[in-house]
């Protein structure tokens, strides 16, 4: 009796994210992805449980790249010292594979709800790090919703942006997003 052949989730989630990327989220079916892996539907159903348990497998592993891609970055002579925005702001504008992979992953968990709460847990950790109490908190805050902006526009489509004017954009956020080390925030009234 043969043993049972092991499947590569890795290579089952490398299949389902070139589906979204190339066919659009609405071809992510067990069936497209077990045909694109060469296994069965059983065996994306054994690995996945569901299209959402999918889709969140694939969040999660780009989750885990992002903050690879972070901590590289803070792992740098001179980077150290950058805040969780500035790190976020300069791997959004150099991480373009990554960022192809999350706009696809975004087109996708849009159409689930349930899908939708895990982006606002990661939206409320990325807030949760700003403190918007402080002039230099502001200023992060707007930058990450530059960042944010800029992202969506370019990698959803929804603008031309080409790489010299992205690299321009993404000066002009990074000297926003840089601690001034300014005094606290004024009330508003």
């Amino acid at each position: 009796m043969s043993r049972p052949r092991s499947i590569d989730r890795d290579s089952v989630l490398d299949v389902a994210e070139s589906i979204v990327v190339e066919r659009g989220v609405s071809e992510l079916t067990f069936d497209a992805v077990a045909k694109g892996a060469g296994i069965t539907k059983g065996g994306v159903q054994s690995c996945f449980g569901t299209k959402e348990g999918l889709v969140a497998a694939m969040l999660d592993r780009w989750n885990l790249a992002y903050e690879a891609e972070k901590a590289s970055l803070a792992s740098q002579a001179g980077q150290e010292d950058l805040t969780a925005t500035e790190r976020h702001v300069r791997v959004t504008a150099t991480a373009h594979s990554l960022n192809t992979r999350s706009a696809s992953l975004l087109a996708a968990l849009l159409q689930s709800r349930e899908q939708v709460s895990g982006i606002r847990a990661w939206y409320a950790a990325q807030f949760a790090q700003i403190d918007a109490t402080t002039d230099d908190g502001r200023r992060a805050r707007l930058a990450f919703l530059a960042t944010e902006g800029a992202f969506m526009l370019r990698y959803l489509g929804l603008a031309d942006i080409g790489d010299a004017t992205w690299r321009e954009i993404f000066q002009d956020i990074g000297r926003c997003a840089a601690p001034q080390h300014t005094t606290p925030a004024r009330q508003r009234s």
